[in-house]
């Protein structure tokens, strides 16, 4: 049975919550996530692929050529993420306070009124479902990606050129 709340009038809604998330919570709160953590992943995996494409001279004196979760941890003994915290956290804030503009219904979730190549003028509900699916499959892939490198030790395009070894 479809939950109330998914009425497929979101873009990617189709009806499916076998956990009925969507019964216990706003729907608006849940989709804002799912555009965040969508939009999160995106550019996760998009950095996890080109780490593997190219180096900076500096990131490699800095880093040691680490990537991923070694990267992380190398990031954290040079204190480096107690930066990264900070401004994620600086973010947070704002994200919050547009969040309670969603659940007033004061704006759409994940609109940030920020489109300075107005793609989304052309066909809105079009690119809306591009992001949604597009967020999805990325928040899979940085996950398979990350897994892999736990298990290997090789990014995603080092691993897939090496794959018999």
């Amino acid at each position: 049975k479809t939950p109330e709340a998914l009425d497929g009038t979101m873009a990617g809604d189709i009806g499916f919550d076998p956990l009925g998330f969507s019964s216990l919570t706003d729907i608006r709160f849940l989709r804002e996530a799912e555009i965040k953590h969508g939009r999160v992943a995106m550019l996760a995996a998009a950095g996890a692929i080109f780490q593997d494409l190219a180096t900076d001279p500096g990131y490699t004196a800095m880093a040691g050529g680490a990537k991923m979760t070694a990267l992380h941890d190398v990031m954290v003994e040079k204190g480096v993420m107690g930066q990264l915290l900070f401004w994620i956290s600086f973010a947070e804030l704002f994200g919050t306070i547009a969040l309670f503009d969603t659940l007033e219904g004061k704006r759409a979730p994940g609109d940030f009124k920020f489109d300075p190549m107005g793609m989304g003028k052309k066909d809105m509900a079009s690119m809306q479902l591009k992001e949604i699916k597009n967020g999805r499959l990325a928040m899979m892939g940085i996950g398979g990606m990350t897994h892999g490198y736990f298990i290997t030790g090789k990014g995603p395009l080092e691993l897939l050129g090496n794959f018999n070894n």
